[in-house]
């Protein structure tokens, strides 16, 4: 993202209540904001420009949130934050489980949405700084694949698993340290940056959702291990693999 351009946000909502002052009160706090009140109209907006971000709501007539989020994490055209209402939890964690990179639960702060944005914007940013490094390679570890590049993780079965910017980014860390004990306040200030004001259990709840993606039994994990009183070490053997030796 160019520091220089305003940040662009795609609001897809289709309560014009929420949406309309929600886009104003944004673009007040310097963010260039488009609108849309449905998930088609959304999809002609982002195929004519890919915004930085998508607030996202869940609930919806027609294609539902939840099916345009699938969409964006597929695509990688955008990092999602999910609009959702108190009642929708098993939602919630199917869209985080999906590639969602955070939610917030109506009605909200708005002070809140905007901490939430640029938390999430900083993840990516930095990721981006390390495309240079990861272009000549992608990790391999028992049949599972990581590309750092594209950001898209494959299981044995060359099927694609979305996983959002914060478990990309936790994946990364264990996979470029494997067997090393990394602790929480590490993990902390490798996927969220303390500049989060995050806290130890947001290591955890990462690390629970993404051994629900990789691991064959969550609970007894074989990849993601716990050290007790150390933090957690990844005990697969990766392997780095140059793009030119792939088939």
């Amino acid at each position: 993202m160019n520091e220089d351009v305003p940040i662009s946000l795609l609001i897809v909502d289709d309560e014009p209540t929420l949406r309309e002052p929600l886009a104003q009160y944004l673009a007040g706090q310097g963010f260039r904001v488009t609108e849309a009140e449905n998930a088609s109209l959304a999809r002609s907006r982002l195929a004519e420009e890919c915004p930085d971000l998508v607030l996202l709501d869940i609930m919806m007539p027609g294609e539902d949130g939840l099916s345009l989020c699938r969409h964006l994490v597929e695509t990688q055209k955008a990092p999602v934050i999910l609009l959702t209402a108190r009642g929708e939890a098993t939602d919630r964690i199917v869209g985080l489980e999906m590639g969602a990179d955070d939610y917030v639960v109506k009605p909200f702060e708005p002070r809140e949405l905007v901490a939430r944005i640029r938390t999430v914007l900083r993840r990516v940013k930095r990721g981006h700084g390390q495309q240079g490094l990861d272009d000549d390679f992608t990790y391999s570890f028992e049949g599972w694949t990581l590309d750092p590049l594209k950001r898209r993780l494959h299981d044995p079965e060359r099927v694609l698993v979305p996983i959002s910017t914060a478990e990309f980014h936790l994946l990364k860390a264990f996979v470029d340290h494997p067997g090393q004990v990394l602790d929480r306040d590490k993990l902390l200030d490798m996927v969220q940056g303390r500049s989060a004001h995050l806290f130890d259990r947001a290591v955890d709840n990462q690390v629970s959702r993404l051994r629900r993606k990789i691991e064959i039994d969550s609970r007894n994990p074989q990849f993601i291990q716990t050290v007790r009183g150390g933090g957690y070490s990844f005990a697969a053997k990766v392997r780095r693999i140059t793009r030119e030796g792939q088939a």
